[in-house]
């Protein structure tokens, strides 16, 4: 459900930037669809374009609007203004399909990363453990969200949508995560509660960003909730294991890196090289902390096999 809701707020509208308000950007627009984007100038325009290029849905107005950007961009600088953004971005140089090519490469690496440590884990622990087919799903959660990012950021310019990003549904899969790992091993009822609270919680504030009223300062106080539940939950337990499982600094370590690294969202500048933004650095930076993340992940789970079901055999 969270992907898919995920992948439904793609065709999110947003408000619009100094850039694409600006008269001459428009009238380039309006100039380049007529010229270049009816009759057979059309067809001439489909038969040219790259076949990557159609099947991820870019058209001759999307073309238009990513030429009328730099002719722009270019005007600020010649002028010496700052560089504007454009339909909630800052411009970036397209790269084949994509609109920003760093951070679908660093979504792209993520979902590599936690594949790679995906089958590292299956091949470590036994399916007999406690917590194998949940860590399971949230592995593939977490794989299926990163490709959604990647395939996102083909037109980003042109259908801006961070008000959902891949991590708020990965965050709340990690609540439920603790929730299962803290309390659901002795009472499962609980951890399907909070699992049925976390999905009404989430369809909740999808359906009013989308249908209601987007309200930036909501959805960011909503992200920093979940972010500090998540944060304080994992640490609570942290501290509670500290003098009895050996690997829990790993946890720790994970939580903190994550949540701190998060804040490098808030350095907003124009992408160097017209590719490199904040939110490309912030996803590249998570990349090796999956490796700690799901090291822990392995030795707690073989300590769950030998505490919650010690007749099982390791391999």
């Amino acid at each position: 459900m969270f992907l898919a809701a995920a992948v439904f707020l793609l065709s999110a509208p947003a408000s619009a930037s100094q850039g694409d308000k600006e008269p001459v950007y428009r009238d380039c627009v309006k100039q380049c669809v007529r010229t270049n984007c009816t009759g057979a100038l059309l067809r001439g325009f489909q038969s040219s374009q790259p076949p990557y290029m159609t099947l991820t849905g870019w058209t001759c107005r999307d073309d238009c609007r990513y030429q009328c950007m730099w002719t722009t961009v270019g005007l600020y600088q010649a002028e010496g203004y700052s560089i504007p953004q454009f339909h909630g971005k800052w411009p970036f140089a397209r790269f084949l399909c994509f609109e920003e090519p760093a951070s679908a490469l660093a979504s792209l690496l993520n979902g590599l990363a936690c594949l790679l440590m995906l089958l590292r884990y299956r091949s470590a622990v036994p399916r007999q453990s406690p917590m194998f087919h949940t860590i399971t799903a949230f592995s593939l959660v977490r794989q299926c969200l990163s490709a959604v990012g990647s395939f996102k950021k083909k037109k980003e310019m042109l259908q801006p949508n961070d008000f959902l990003d891949i991590n708020f549904p990965v965050i709340l899969y990690s609540i439920y995560l603790c929730c299962v790992r803290t309390l659901g091993l002795r009472r499962p009822a609980i951890s399907s509660m909070v699992g049925v609270l976390l999905i009404l919680a989430f369809t909740s504030h999808v359906s009013y960003l989308t249908f209601v009223s987007f309200d930036y300062g909501y959805n960011m106080a909503a992200n920093a909730t979940i972010g500090m539940i998540n944060l304080l939950w994992w640490l609570c337990w942290c501290w509670l294991n500290h003098r009895i499982l050996p690997y829990w600094w790993k946890c720790g370590m994970v939580v903190l890196l994550l949540h701190g690294l998060a804040l490098l969202e808030l350095l907003d500048f124009p992408p160097l090289f017209w590719v490199l933004d904040a939110h490309a650095v912030w996803h590249l930076s998570t990349v090796p902390v999956h490796f700690l993340f799901y090291s822990f992940l392995i030795d707690d789970s073989l300590h769950l096999l030998n505490t919650e079901k010690p007749g099982v055999k390791l391999d």
